[in-house]
């Protein structure tokens, strides 16, 4: 299952980015108790997480966030790429490259550093949610699969704009203030679910 989260803008106290992601993501333990990582850069003010429930890859190399091999992307990654061995082996005929691991994750990041995230995208089939970060560019890409199987939420919390696989862990941000959304109460109501693209908390 797994379970993503982070946010871009500093939460404003100095040296605590890792320390509130970490929070983050253990509202999530449920979804991933075989691992955890934290990654973060201040200086950028980016901050990502992610609990991992191992299923493709049970080793230390599918370990998350993860980094291209080239260094310029980290990404954290909840869900499966069923074609992922076709996508390597594609890789694989374009150029040599050294594998750490047999992830789904690893593939589509390769994929992604050499041929764009759009095309990236266009070659994967699976069910899959994800952040991905650019150490150069300085941007944050989200991205579900196409039939948004996998959740995502995601909105501004203080000086921050955050994400998560569920909104439980917005909770353990020091700026969240969980304001009920009355027109998404109002559609809970006449549907029995909250439609795309509300929440039941305004923001």
């Amino acid at each position: 299952m797994c379970g993503i989260v982070g946010f871009l803008g500093s939460v404003g106290l100095a040296g605590q980015d890792a320390a509130v992601v970490r929070r983050m993501a253990d509202q999530l333990r449920h979804r991933g108790p075989d691992d955890e990582g934290v990654w973060a850069d201040e200086t950028a003010g980016i901050a990502l997480s992610q609990r991992r429930l191992s299923i493709v890859d049970l080793s230390p190399a599918g370990h998350q966030p993860m980094f291209s091999a080239c260094q310029r992307y980290v990404i954290v990654f909840n869900g499966e790429i069923y074609n992922y061995e076709e996508i390597r082996r594609k890789l694989d005929g374009e150029t040599s490259h050294a594998w750490r691991g047999h992830s789904d994750t690893e593939v589509f990041l390769e994929a992604i550093s050499r041929w764009g995230i759009k095309p990236a995208l266009e070659h994967a089939v699976g069910m899959f949610a994800f952040a991905l970060w650019d150490r150069r560019e300085r941007t944050l890409v989200l991205g579900r699969d196409r039939l948004g199987e996998k959740p995502l939420y995601y909105g501004r919390i203080g000086p921050s704009f955050a994400f998560a696989s569920e909104l439980k862990a917005f909770r353990a941000h020091p700026a969240w203030k969980p304001e009920v959304n009355r027109d998404a109460v109002a559609l809970l109501m006449r549907h029995n679910y909250v439609p795309a693209p509300y929440s039941i908390y305004r923001g």
